[in-house]
């Protein structure tokens, strides 16, 4: 079994199926096509699959024209259905894994698409999960799913795991240059793995065992998160202080060893780095242990909204005003700037803090022009405004959430009333700075 799979990855003969088209599916979709093999597309949004199959792009950083091409050449063929799933020789999973209301692991997506692989799995392929998990999901929770119908692991069918490291937005490093971590079940699956990703990627990182590989994304997020309250927390700390935590940071960087700069936000975005470190809590209490760091710095940047909205107010009653009935424009809802993913972004919370607030709300994002409702929460039907001179003179507030390298900062300040700055954008510039409020 195992030779006969790595001589159809040797001759890129294999087929490659990647379930879930999204931020971290399409580009694996495009890496691997680029690497000379035909792909399946599984996605149950079949909207998504459509526009697909039109050479329409949902993610700004997939040309529409790659995928107009790849479709028309066979290269990549978009799907919904789950029945085809026998047709590829590696199946990769790159489906959701979000925190359910109670912050504990919501692994429903990882588990319904690993019983629609066991619905159609045959002799011979490699299962591969990149979504982000806690470790002992694929030995635990993947693999009696899929062995289930009968098939033996290692002997019938083949299992790894490798993290997803898609970093959107990100212009030095893409799939095709990122390290790729990778683990199997055993040695057939570690090697099927690994040859596998070598085919596409030059740094492979084979490690010995899936539970390591699980563990190794956990850590890296969790380390970004962890650094970011911590710059988060000295935000507030300094601003007591008369200190402006952007200039202190821009000092320490200076520093050739023993400092990495994190830069202070509005809170936490993105799919991986609000949600990672729960996951990592939630496991450690599983085996009797806690993680009181990574709880606390989850519980500073998920309060940082609060602390924004209050500056607002603040900044606002500075000029006889309240929230209540103040015109409020939102700069940015994506997570991170040049990005059209809006998934976790902070935005969203504050948008709906300061409607609770009754502020008069627009926003602007060059990327989104349609505010979509999300999964935990719903928010108003707004367009995106251009910013005019005149619709920034008609705001009481502007607030910076996301800094997109788009905007021009000095029109906005020199047009705005009052800008409150979440993200230090303004900082450097020129004049207006009297009316910057730092967040």
């Amino acid at each position: 079994m195992l030779d006969k799979l790595l001589e159809l990855i040797h001759w890129r003969q294999a087929r490659v199926g990647v379930l879930g088209l999204g931020y971290v599916g399409l580009p694996l979709v495009r890496l691997f096509a680029a690497a000379g093999f035909r792909t399946l597309g599984f996605d149950v949004d079949e909207s998504k699959v459509a526009r697909l199959l039109a050479g329409e792009s949902y993610i700004g950083h997939i040309p529409a024209t790659w995928i107009a091409e790849a479709v028309e050449r066979g290269q990549f063929e978009p799907t919904a259905d789950a029945r085809r799933l026998a047709e590829a020789d590696v199946l990769l999973i790159c489906v959701p894994t979000p925190l359910a209301d109670n912050r504990d692991p919501d692994l429903s997506f990882v588990e319904r698409t690993s019983q629609q692989i066991a619905a159609a799995l045959r002799p011979g392929q490699l299962v591969v999960l990149e979504s982000t998990t806690y470790p002992g999901t694929t030995r635990n929770v993947v693999l009696p799913t899929l062995a289930a119908g009968g098939l033996v692991v290692e002997r019938d069918f083949l299992l790894a795991y490798s993290p997803e490291r898609e970093d959107p937005g990100n212009p030095t490093y893409r799939a095709e240059n990122i390290p790729k971590v990778v683990s199997g079940h055993g040695p057939a699956s570690l090697a099927a793995a690994t040859a596998f990703y070598r085919a596409a990627i030059p740094h492979v990182v084979p490690v010995s065992s899936l539970e390591v590989a699980e563990a190794c994304k956990l850590l890296e997020n969790t380390y970004r998160a962890v650094n970011i309250a911590l710059v988060n927390e000295l935000k507030v700390v300094f601003d007591r202080m008369g200190l402006n935590v952007w200039e202190v940071i821009d000092a320490a960087r200076t520093k050739p060893f023993g400092f990495q700069a994190f830069y202070p936000g509005p809170g936490l975005g993105g799919h991986c780095i609000p949600i990672d470190p729960f996951y990592l809590s939630w496991v450690a209490r599983q085996h009797g242990a806690n993680s009181r760091f990574v709880e606390l710095a989850g519980e500073i940047n998920t309060e940082m909204p609060v602390y924004v909205v209050e500056r607002v107010a603040k900044a606002l009653g500075e000029t006889g005003r309240s929230i209540a009935k103040s015109k409020v424009c939102v700069l940015g809802v994506a997570y991170k700037r040049d990005v059209d993913d809006p998934r976790e972004s902070p935005a969203f919370v504050l948008l709906e803090m300061l409607a609770e607030r009754g502020a008069v709300l627009s926003y602007n994002d060059p990327f989104i022009p349609r505010l979509p409702t999300m999964r935990h929460h719903n928010p108003p039907p707004l367009d995106s405004q251009p910013l005019s001179a005149e619709f920034l003179a008609a705001q009481d507030c502007v607030l910076v959430v996301t800094d997109h390298s788009q905007y021009d900062w000095q029109f906005i300040v020199d047009h705005a009333q009052l800008v409150v700055d979440t993200r230090g954008a303004t900082r450097h510039l020129p004049r207006g700075q009297e009316k910057v409020r730092r967040s």
